[in-house]
């Protein structure tokens, strides 16, 4: 017994080196984070958004899941029952085998990463300035004097109204992103006497100042003739936001569509009212977005309007497939022809979609859920689960051309489509307790990349900006500028100036804060 007990403590560090090397070769960073601590990214087979975690998360086993090496013994494929192949000649006409072959993955040569070498004296309004530069900034100062002119020749003068100045605009700018780092819920605190505050930050701008550019801030001030979206006020900034995206960086081959955690505060929830939650509006748009699975980087934004209860409202959204397909499609607009593997979540995934995808060079992996996928054109024996739980690694496969149907069991039936991976190359999932669990390469993949997602959304969400407007435009301004926040910073992980600095992500925006106040010569606290 005790040789036995020896060698299971033996086998855990083997297990961990061999996940920390199976993650090198799906080329995933090892760190973008900048903090320590555990990994709390919990069950990787479920979307990051709260529409699709309750209806995925079928599994009830809450181990952490871990990546393998490749070569491990493929599990006995599923037992069929004898009255089961009646359906495969339907689903043989339709295209459907259980006859597998193999299939190189997608030809993928560019490595991807910054697309600028800065230099290691770069500073963290230098990085965040690659998105936000001043002709943008100054663009607002533009529009804010503009809208409060006009503000004032409608409803009176304000004698206390002066026009900023580029260098305000910057410290405004400063003063709310610094709520992402104290997490308080009013920026107003800093002017305050309570725990909040912050006397070398309040002496920059007054509070009186710091409301009066509050009140007129605007980054499109009037609505022109050609002008029909609900987001006109910021869509010129989200467009010079994506482009700063797409000059800064080149995303590696692996990706992921989802909604990043955008929720409230959790330290407000817990401690405010139930009047304080009642009088907090309901966001009216869904933000979705295209994420470098090995880097965490940001690619691409989309913003879904609630405009109302028509079918493209965000309520609708929820519900059917094929508004989500619409999100994905726009995701993607700009990914054609480079053999990039999407990740998706449930409501995503689809067969239409991935075939559709393939001809523009898309490839996807994604997880399937009767309730909430599109299961058009699948073949129903694979989504019906037996009357007698199989064993935890065992799987059955079909193939349709490049596309393979994965039913995989693992205490709970988890289906996965995809036309990025061989179905029959092997990979495992290592579980802390349970060891090595063997699956289809397709789903070791998914597992490690989406658990990375996981990580990324429960370390940098901490750092979204805390300041909630009413008005929804001002709202996705802010949302933007966050996520432009924590891509200046995967970038500085990734350059010379980390290595002089080696500030963490608090210590970052710190940093940037101070520097957008004109208070360089402070350094972050630890």
């Amino acid at each position: 017994m005790a040789e036995g007990g020896g060698g299971a403590r033996r086998r855990a560090p083997a297990l961990l080196e061999a996940a920390r090397a199976r993650y090198e070769s799906l080329h995933i960073s090892d760190d973008v984070f900048g903090e320590s601590g555990p990994d709390s990214g919990g069950n990787p087979f479920y979307s990051t958004s709260a529409a699709s975690r309750s209806s995925s998360a079928a599994s009830s086993d809450d181990e952490r899941d871990r990546s393998g090496p490749l070569g491990a013994p493929a599990a006995p494929p599923l037992s069929r029952a004898p009255d089961a192949q009646e359906p495969e000649e339907d689903e043989a006409g339709a295209g459907w085998s259980a006859t597998l072959r193999d299939r190189p993955p997608p030809h993928f040569e560019d490595t991807g990463g910054p697309t600028r070498k800065m230099p290691p004296s770069a500073s963290a309004v230098d990085f965040f300035q690659l998105f936000v530069p001043d002709n943008v900034l100054k663009n607002m100062v533009v529009q804010t004097n503009m809208y409060a002119k006009k503000f004032q020749e409608r409803f009176g003068s304000d004698g206390a109204w002066v026009e900023v100045t580029l260098t305000e605009m910057k410290a405004f700018l400063g003063y709310m992103i610094s709520t992402s780092i104290s997490h308080c819920e009013s920026v107003l605190s800093i002017w305050s006497g309570g725990f909040y505050s912050n006397q070398s930050l309040a002496l920059v701008m007054s509070q009186a100042r710091f409301e009066k550019i509050l009140k007129y801030f605007h980054v499109v001030a009037f609505r022109s003739s050609q002008s029909t979206h609900g987001l006109y006020k910021v869509q010129p900034f989200l467009d010079s936001l994506q482009h700063g995206f797409d000059s800064a960086f080149r995303p590696s081959q692996t990706q992921v569509l989802h909604e990043p955690l955008i929720d409230e505060d959790p330290v407000f929830i817990a401690t405010c009212t139930e009047r304080e939650l009642r009088k907090r509006k309901k966001r009216k748009f869904s933000l979705w977005v295209r994420q470098c699975s090995s880097t965490g980087f940001i690619i691409q934004i989309y913003v879904h309007l609630k405009e109302g209860g028509g079918p493209d409202g965000l309520d609708a959204l929820k519900n059917k497939p094929q508004l989500h397909s619409m999100v994905a499609r726009s995701l993607c607009r700009n990914a054609a022809g480079k053999n990039y593997i999407i990740f998706t979540g449930p409501s995503i995934t689809s067969l239409t979609l991935f075939e559709e995808f393939e001809k523009q060079e898309i490839y996807c992996c994604g997880l399937l859920s009767s309730r909430k996928s599109d299961c058009t054109g699948l073949p129903l024996s694979m989504l019906t689960n037996p009357a007698t739980p199989p064993a935890r690694g065992q799987y059955q496969i079909k193939m349709k051309g490049n596309m393979s149907l994965i039913c995989w069991y693992n205490k709970g039936h988890f289906r996965f489509l995809t036309n990025a991976y061989s179905p029959v190359q092997q990979g495992v999932i290592i579980k802390r307790k349970s060891g090595e669990i063997p699956c289809p390469l397709a789903v070791e993949a998914f597992a490690a990349h989406l658990s990375y997602i996981c990580r990324y959304d429960d370390k940098y969400s901490r750092y979204f900006i805390s300041h909630k407007p009413n008005k929804t435009w001002q709202q996705v301004f802010w949302f933007a500028i966050s996520i432009a926040i924590n891509n200046a910073y995967i970038l500085y992980k990734m350059s010379d100036a980390y290595h002089v600095t080696r500030y963490s992500r608090a210590q970052f925006g710190e940093r940037l804060v101070r520097e957008l106040l004109g208070l360089e010569d402070a350094s972050p606290t630890h």
